[in-house]
């Protein structure tokens, strides 16, 4: 039985500590923490939870691991670690459990990957171009276009554009994007979702989905005309509908997933509605990627504060997902 493998993210936030609490739990879902074993140690020591580790690397039988035990494929640190306190010599350390986790997929040696948050400022302090893990993996998995969606129980978003200034967005929006995207979203709901007919809702870009013209023309010249022309591909689509009133119970009860135009329009009613349980997924890879819902909260690391619920609710669905027990 192939694992999972679990990428701990920035070493001085919480992703370490919730690895920790998750060994806590003796979960029956085969998965492998990459991280430094010797982080991981420290860190339980600090928060006062037992912990012993089973090491592995990728192709290896999966070793029997019961409760307050990980099985952790090493990833050496390159300089030392304060929780709560960034260092960008350790961004190397970062993308490297990153690219491993990947490549491993890719080559069959992983059911998935689920990834823990990390911090891009300091990855970008440290001298490379990092917009997120979802351009990472896209460019990674060299593919054409990836699509991110967050789901929460009773509620997926998927977004057209992703970490875009707002200014930008307008000219983003375009027909070939919108194609992509909405194909991309179609697919993956079928074959990663298990959802024979996809019913999506579309927000518009503008104040009440442009007010037919007088707030904005993208609806009119842009989104309507690419939606129908895809309904004729046979994939269930609304019209652009305002983003204020789309997600009322009304009208989520009749959708598989939305589609918001920008991030800071689908998100926040999301994570409003599901936050601590929500998980990323990016769509449009070869292979299975989820992730939380938050980042990397560095004034918890080393607390015992900080809540495992998002990154226990993404291995769980990257379990079903890859048809593993959960």
């Amino acid at each position: 039985m192939l694992p999972l493998l679990l990428t701990s993210g920035e070493p001085a936030g919480i992703g370490i500590d919730l690895c920790i609490q998750i060994a806590q739990l003796g979960l029956q879902t085969p998965f492998v923490v990459m991280a430094d074993p010797t982080l991981l140690l420290q860190r339980a020591h600090r928060l006062g939870l037992p912990l012993d580790i089973h090491y592995y690397e990728a192709g290896d039988d999966f070793p029997v691991v019961g409760k307050s035990e990980l099985a952790v494929w090493p990833i050496p640190l390159r300089d030392k670690v304060i929780a709560g306190e960034l260092n960008p010599a350790n961004s190397d350390y970062v993308l490297e459990m990153i690219e491993r986790a990947t490549y491993a997929c890719l080559d069959g040696l992983a059911a998935g990957m689920v990834t823990a948050p990390v911090q891009k400022s300091i990855i970008n302090e440290a001298g490379v171009a990092f917009s997120g893990h979802t351009e990472f993996l896209q460019e990674l998995c060299a593919v054409q276009k990836v699509v991110m969606m967050l789901a929460c129980p009773d509620l997926r978003v998927a977004l057209a554009t992703t970490h875009l200034p707002l200014r930008q967005v307008p000219d983003a929006i375009t027909a070939e994007l919108l194609t992509e995207v909405i194909r991309i979203l179609h697919q993956d709901l079928i074959i990663k979702f298990g959802i024979t007919a996809p019913r999506i809702l579309v927000t518009g870009l503008n104040p009440h989905a442009g007010e037919g013209g007088y707030l904005g023309s993208e609806e009119i010249e842009i989104i309507n005309p690419t939606l129908a022309k895809l309904r004729l591909e046979g994939i269930n689509l609304s019209d652009a509908l305002p983003a204020d009133t789309l997600f009322t119970p009304q009208n989520l009860a009749n959708a598989d997933a939305v589609l918001a135009m920008y991030h800071d329009q689908g998100l926040p009613v999301l994570k409003a509605k599901g936050f601590g349980e929500a998980v990323n997924i990016t769509l449009g890879l070869p292979i299975i990627r989820t992730s939380v819902d938050h980042g990397t909260a560095l004034s918890l690391a080393g607390t015992g504060k900080a809540d495992a619920g998002s990154l226990l609710a993404a291995l769980k669905m990257a379990a079903q997902m890859a048809g593993l027990t959960t």
